[in-house]
């Protein structure tokens, strides 16, 4: 396990992928995550966080502190508020084709491509927007978060378009968010473009997998 502390926001922990069946609720480990690794998006969320300055991170969270219900980080009840925000998410997305995967105190929400955005587009698709107002509902009870909105695609293409692709994506589920009253300070964008594929790229199904946007949700904490 590796961990990366940054003030206020204590260790992404990066453990075994726990995931839940969309559709029955039932705890599964994914047979990608067996294979590529199906947290192979959280690691590199990971990664771009311990790179930015922690300085205006510590600022950052304390915008989001003032503005959350409370006024007060999470402390010692860390894992509870995170298995709570966890069952309601699952409760909400339960049948939407939206993943929930658990990593040590953070929770990751994959939504793959297919059910997002149509091929090469980064308009959110509209049958789609119902499962982002069931987020929404989850994100602005549980306001002592950091939402990390990822994208990534598949390698079609050149990596130059991947990459603004990804970005597009991640900004168009980001925007909408934002519109729906989630907390501007809670939220980061990022593209990783086809550089985290949680599957190989040499099949149709497994492009289907890497087409995708990730939501990764890090407790606040002291």
């Amino acid at each position: 396990m590796k961990n990366f502390t940054i003030p206020l926001i204590t260790c992404l922990a990066l453990s075994a992928c726990t995931t839940f069946d969309p559709y029955t609720g039932e705890q599964e480990v994914s047979n990608t995550a067996k294979g590529a690794g199906i947290g192979a998006g959280v690691a590199a969320v990971a990664a771009y966080l311990a790179n930015k300055n922690e300085d205006d991170i510590s600022k950052r969270n304390q915008r989001i502190l003032k503005a959350a219900a409370g006024g007060a980080a999470i402390g010692g009840g860390i894992g509870y508020y995170m298995d709570t925000q966890e069952a309601k998410l699952r409760k909400q997305l339960r049948g939407s084709g939206v993943s929930v995967e658990r990593e040590g105190d953070n929770i990751n929400l994959i939504m793959p491509g297919n059910i997002t955005f149509a091929s090469g587009n980064a308009n959110i698709e509209q049958s789609f927007l119902s499962v982002l107002d069931s987020v929404v509902l989850v994100l602005k009870e549980f306001d002592k978060t950091l939402i990390v909105v990822a994208g990534h695609t598949d390698s079609s293409g050149s990596d130059a378009l991947n990459q603004s692709l990804s970005e597009r994506r991640a900004q168009s589920v980001s925007n909408n968010l934002k519109t729906a009253g989630v907390i501007t300070d809670r939220i980061e964008v990022v593209g990783f473009g086809e550089t985290q594929p949680v599957a190989s790229n040499k099949t149709q199904a497994g492009k289907e997998l890497n087409r995708r946007v990730e939501i990764t949700l890090l407790p606040i904490t002291e």
